[in-house]
Parts: C-alpha cells; structure tokens; sequence
C-alpha cells in the first residue's frame, strides 16, 4: 500500500466505504461505475452500459493495482486515500497472465507460483496460486492448455459458482450491502 495512503487512513479514520463504483472484469480491466452505470444494472447484468467506464488511465490504473487488497470477508477493494472502494469482480480477484514459458503473472503485474488448475463447466481455466484464486486471461488459454500437456497442471473440474465460497471472495460486496 502507498505510504500517502497510508497516512491519509491515519488522518481520516471515519470515511466511509464505497460500494458499486468500481469493477474488475474477467480480462483484468478496470471500470468505473459511475450513478448511471450503476442505475443500468449490476456489473455483470450484461445490460448496455452497466459495467461503466473503462479505465485507460496509467497512473490511475497503477495506484489501483498497488492499494489493491482484500478484507477478512473476501470482499477485495481498492484504498483510496481513506476511503475504501470496494470491488465489483466479474470472475474472480486475480487475473493471471501466462506467459510462453508458463511462468504467471496478475493482472497486477505480480508474478505468482502456481499450486492448483481448475476448469469450470464453461471451459474457464482457474489457478490457484500462492496469492490466491484467479481467471487465466483469455489470450493465455494456450500457453494454459501447454502446461497442462507437459503436465505441469492437472486440472480438477469444479462449478464456477462454487468458488467464491471455496475459495473466500466476494463477487459483489455490493449485493451484501443491501
């Protein structure tokens, strides 16, 4: 977490949470979900416009991903100054990138040890990794599917709706709240 975050949480101790303004999609991108976005629909309704605005932003999208955690109930968020902002995930909290070589990385830019594959009833590929649960990045499914051939990862089937409980996180602390 960023030092001025850090100090502003210490100067500003009663701000409270925000939730439903911000998402993480199944690709590793960032959304802002602003009053009319959010009116349209949850994050993942698939309604036109719902997910909001995506982050193109470098140096926002930056600040995010370093002040990115996740509390004692699942639900993850992101630190902004004093506020947090929780996090309407699409998939999972993680979204792993991996490489040719089968080395993986967040969507944080992280690198992670891979302990366990997981396939759901869509095909999805999951990992469970020393940071925790995530959605290979759909471009990465090949290099997925070559770890898996040179038996590096031996996947076990599960159903995608079994994880958040399985694996402790949050789909929609916004669901919560209401």
């Amino acid at each position: 977490m960023d030092d001025i975050v850090k100090q502003a949480m210490v100067k500003w101790p009663n701000v409270p949470n925000c939730f439903g303004w911000l998402g993480l999609d199944a690709r590793g991108n960032w959304y802002m979900r602003d009053d009319q976005a959010q009116a349209l629909g949850s994050f993942t309704s698939g309604a036109e416009g719902a997910k909001g605005s995506l982050l193109q932003h470098e140096k926002l999208i930056g600040f995010i991903e370093r002040n990115y955690e996740v509390d004692p109930d699942g639900r993850w968020f992101f630190q902004n100054g004093p506020q947090r902002v929780y996090v309407e995930l699409e998939a999972a909290p993680w979204v792993w990138r991996v490489q040719e070589d089968g080395s993986v990385q967040s969507h944080t830019g992280q690198s992670v040890q891979v302990n366990q594959a997981l396939t759901d009833e869509s095909g999805r590929v999951f990992l469970v990794t020393d940071r925790g649960l995530g959605l290979v990045h759909t471009q990465d499914v090949l290099h997925a599917a070559e770890a898996v051939e040179r038996g590096d990862w031996m996947p076990e089937s599960v159903r995608a709706g079994e994880l958040p409980a399985r694996y402790g996180y949050v789909l929609s602390p916004e669901a919560e709240t209401r």
